[in-house]
């Protein structure tokens, strides 16, 4: 088949096809019976490129929706070879051969494995890696862990992963996959500059230091090229040297020379537990992509070279005769056949069957689990002999303590970590004790790197374990957050439920805080977090609320995978006072049977006149605000939402309709800021009262007492509510 390229020409996929055809055809005998081993890598490169050329067809009759092959790339299939089943894989987009070499050594037919790639290009709801919504390398029962396409975002992960196995064998505890397993991730050269990768090789190299267990096979696939910007000559054997990370290099078109690196380096990775990098030198085919065409960037002399360093073809030297020929030319007849059977397959077509997978919850079920603890004798111990219920009323920042407590008492799986959370026991004390009580296995200090510190959490998660991470400050949050957006919250989606990463990520953030200013102290950006599908965002404001709710957010990740935001209002932490000083209004005793479903509010009064919708500080100052409305006769009822994702609407829409008149007082930005969500739910379920809003300005927040020209107050908050009644 020639489909025109342009100017008359072939298309470059049929250019590449006919141009390895001809060179199988003309390989020399060879001695002898060809070695099975070679012939079922062969089978695997074969298919792959088979499968490139089969992508571009099916997109060219208008059924097919992915063209980024592994065309000069299928070499990988020889790192798969090297590696057991069980080897947690998260791999490149030019991971083809891999997949395949990976589904043959699990006892599956070639064609099994080809099937399954096939589905996930025409986005085939029976596509078992991710039921038709993207198409990537993924299956659960081959230990390969599906990864979107954000550039190296998921070499966090990878390490977390290599990490977490080391920290359950330590621990005792059963995991995802064995302890003595290599975790493989594998990524292109122009990933290799991307700050994400140099955070996870270096966060790599400070595990070995640390003298941590730390199995890991790093593979750069280096093709020279990012899309169309070439590598600098030298650069990825220079920039792939790193501290604790040991570095070997081998060629794709060597096959007997990659062999023997890789047998020597999986074996010593898996011996030592240390990591090492492999730096595989390869070629690219066919662009990019599909859309991309290299012809216009690349000189006809570079084209050329690329073709004498074919992998395919060098393993088909290697095994001679033909053999390679005739198998490439069935393999060729088998892809075409199952892709006329796949593409009319279903898709998905409707927006439930879309979003099915990313946050199924029990409600009753996470209740249940939420009220999980240790028994008598080992929470005693562990809360060193004084129960916390017995301590009288207790701060915001106490009662989450007693709660991380109890979690790590009650769930063995659990363990805490992040910046000075270990012996420091955290900036504001949240974490003190947890350390001395439960040991540095479960609640240790990570390196400076928010970006590790989550991809910690992503590979702890997925093994088996139950992280709870701590960021800082929410400022610090957002030079990671792609590993909420694209990692953590999305593994679900994109495995269909195969695959889930529980953790509760707790963030000390939102403003107030006096003494400690500026914006990196003072932030409170959360649009980020309300925009990303299938997380949920608690806002704990009561120290009554805070450890129900936590317990709810460990109990979602237990049972369903759910990924949580546990934002922590940071100049509420030590409050003691409501209304006036000495008062002891602001502290609870701390409780262990409340409960807090997820996405449920909490009403403070029952004033007919208004109602304040608010979270976080908001809460404090709206009751401040609702007690000097009282002294003028309008008696005002505050409603703590208490998650702002999801939103409590159903708890929203009843108080609104309580008091037909609804004032937001929103501490966020204007623009952006939860009360914007706030009043959408309120209009789209037909609430006809009276509605007003108030937020902070759309400023960062200045240090000093400049932070109050920017901040939402309580004068605003009932200048609003005096102008909404009048």
């Amino acid at each position: 088949m020639t489909v025109p390229g342009g100017n008359g020409a072939a298309a470059p996929h049929e250019q590449l096809d006919e141009y390895v055809r001809p060179r199988l055809a003309a390989l020399p005998d060879s001695p002898g019976a060809a070695e099975p081993r070679l012939l079922r890598l062969f089978d695997a490169m074969a298919g792959s490129r088979q499968l490139d050329l089969q992508a571009r067809r099916l997109r060219e009759r208008g059924v097919g929706f992915y063209t980024i092959g592994s065309a000069g790339h299928e070499s990988n299939a020889l790192v798969a070879e090297a590696l057991r089943v069980d080897d947690p894989a998260l791999l490149h987009y030019r991971s083809g051969g891999f997949f395949l070499q990976r589904a043959m050594q699990a006892g599956r037919s070639l064609e099994d494995g080809l099937r399954a790639v096939l589905l996930g290009m025409v986005a085939a709801t029976s596509d078992p890696a991710s039921g038709g919504r993207h198409k990537v390398f993924g299956d659960a029962s081959l230990s390969v862990i599906p990864q979107t396409s954000t550039i190296a975002s998921h070499l966090p992960r990878a390490v977390g992963v290599a990490f977490a196995l080391g920290r359950a064998k330590r621990l005792g505890l059963d995991s995802a996959w064995p302890h003595d397993a290599v975790t493989v991730c594998s990524f292109g050269d122009a990933s290799l500059n991307h700050s994400t990768a140099v955070g996870a090789l270096n966060t790599a190299g400070y595990c070995v230091a640390q003298g941590l267990p730390l199995a890991l096979l790093f593979v750069c696939e280096d093709n020279g090229l990012g899309i169309s910007v070439p590598s600098p000559h030298g650069w990825v054997a220079e920039a792939a040297h790193r501290p604790g990370i040991g570095y070997v290099t081998a060629s794709g078109d060597d096959p007997d020379g990659l062999t023997a690196t890789l047998a020597e380096t999986v074996e010593a990775v898996r011996r030592t537990r240390r990591p090492a990098l492999l730096h595989l030198r390869t070629v690219r085919y066919l662009g990019h992509a599909g859309t991309d065409v290299e012809s216009g960037y690349r000189a006809p002399s570079a084209l050329a070279a690329d073709r004498e360093r074919d992998p395919l073809l060098a393993l088909a030297a290697r095994i001679g005769g033909s053999e390679p020929a005739a198998r490439y030319d069935e393999i060729g007849r088998i892809v075409a056949k199952l892709a006329d059977e796949v593409a009319p397959a279903p898709t998905l077509r409707s927006a439930p069957a879309i979003i099915a997978p990313l946050a199924p919850r029990d409600d009753a079920a996470i209740a249940a689990d939420a009220g999980r603890r240790a028994d008598s004798e080992a929470r005693l111990a562990a809360f060193g002999g004084k129960l916390p219920e017995r301590a009288g009323p207790m701060t915001l920042a106490q009662n989450i303590n007693a709660a991380l407590t109890d979690a790590l008492a009650a769930r063995p799986q659990a363990v805490v970590f992040g910046e000075d959370v270990g012996r420091k026991g955290g900036v504001y004390g949240l974490t003190r004790g947890l350390q001395q009580r439960f040991g540095a296995p479960r609640a240790f200090d990570t390196l400076l790197d928010e970006q590790a510190i989550l991809g910690l959490g992503l590979g702890l998660g997925v093994t088996g374990l139950l992280p709870i991470p701590e960021i800082q400050y929410l400022a610090y949050l957002h030079n990671a957050e792609d590993q909420l957006r694209g990692e953590a919250a999305s593994l679900r989606f994109f495995s269909a439920g195969s695959y889930t990463n529980p953790m509760v990520v707790r963030i000390a953030g939102l403003g107030y805080q006096k003494g400690f200013g500026g914006h990196f102290h003072n932030d409170d950006a959360v649009a980020v977090l309300r925009d990303v599908p299938g997380l949920v965002v608690a806002v704990p404001s009561r120290p009554e609320d805070a450890a129900p709710m936590l317990r709810s957010c460990l109990a979602a990740a237990s049972l369903h995978g759910q990924v949580s935001v546990f934002l922590e209002p940071i100049a509420l932490y030590h409050e003691r006072d409501l209304h006036s000083a000495g008062d002891r209004g602001w502290l609870a005793d701390y409780s262990l049977d409340t409960q807090a479903a997820i996405g449920s509010a909490r009403v403070h009064g029952a004033g007919a006149d208004l109602t304040i919708a608010t979270f976080g500080n908001g809460v404090r100052m709206s009751l401040r605000v609702a007690e000097r409305l009282a002294a003028q006769g309008i008696f005002a009822r505050v409603l703590d939402l208490r998650w702002i994702s999801p939103l409590p609407v159903e708890d929203l829409l009843r108080e609104a309709s309580a008091t037909g008149r609804v004032l937001v007082a929103d501490e966020t930005r204007h623009a952006g800021g939860v009360g914007e969500g706030v009043i959408t739910a309120l209009v789209e379920h037909g609430f006809a009262g009276r509605i007003a809003r108030v937020a902070s300005t759309d400023s960062y927040v200045p240090l000093g007492d400049a932070a109050t020209l920017v901040l939402l107050s309580e004068s605003d908050i009932e200048s609003a509510a005096l102008s909404l009644m009048g």
